[in-house]
């Protein structure tokens, strides 16, 4: 006679992991979670946690995300498997990365579920993490940091309405160089990415500097055609 697995019951082999970058004030953080219980109580950790038999890994990854930060309604993008037969230290676990870009003024963070704290740390000042989530961590550094040149990332990064400096903080942020302003603007020029607002900044103790968006049509078609951005 066939048994009935419970919906509810977690999948004791399978977890979930989430890479969450965030851009502010010119600074590429990651989004981390303190763990306060189990094995871990007290480290931090990327966000993630057990599949149920009831989920979708993509449901399970939003729940986890949700329960524990409070980031919800977010475009999360599988990353890749991480399947070391040692890389928890009890039982033989895989788990599925993901991976998100934010921007870190649209959300609120709210620690809950297992979680005791959630923080954006700088990622170049991560402490270390738990099991191999720096492994993990390094590996969703390398992946954005090839994606900003094959597809255009800051509609999720930015502001709706951002300056040329603030773009150009996000690129360098992320490749970790220092661009040339001139040949920066003139390279986003011929791609005709962005459109001018025809404001400039308020309440801002320099010079105002003026405001763009994205035009959502040709950032839909460079993302489509995989355009290649030489800096």
């Amino acid at each position: 006679m066939e048994t009935q697995t419970n919906p509810d019951s977690i999948i004791e082999a399978l977890s979930i992991d989430c890479v969450i970058f965030g851009f502010k004030n010119g600074r590429l953080d990651i989004l981390l979670v303190k763990h306060g219980e189990g094995i871990s109580e007290g480290r931090w950790a990327l966000p993630g946690g057990w599949i149920t038999y009831g989920e979708s890994v993509d449901e399970a990854a939003n729940r986890l995300l949700k329960s524990l930060t409070g980031i919800n309604n977010i475009y999360l993008e599988q990353l890749k498997a991480f399947g070391d037969p040692k890389r928890y230290p009890v039982k033989r676990v895989v788990t599925v990365a993901y991976y998100a870009l934010v921007n870190e003024e649209n959300y609120s963070l709210i620690p809950g579920f297992t979680a005791s704290d959630v923080q954006w740390f700088n990622v170049h000042d991560v402490p270390g993490l738990i099991y191999d989530h720096n492994q993990i961590l390094d590996f969703g550094f390398k992946h954005l940091k090839h994606k900003v040149r094959h597809e255009p990332i800051g509609f999720n990064l930015l502001p709706e309405k951002f300056t040329l400096l603030q773009l150009q903080e996000m690129y360098e942020a992320i490749l970790e160089i220092k661009l040339d302003k001139s040949n920066f603007r003139r390279k986003l020029a011929k791609m005709k990415l962005l459109i001018n607002c025809k404001e400039k900044q308020k309440d801002v103790s320099h010079r105002a500097a003026g405001l763009y968006k994205f035009d959502k049509r040709i950032y839909v078609t460079l993302r489509k055609s995989g355009m290649v951005f030489e800096l």
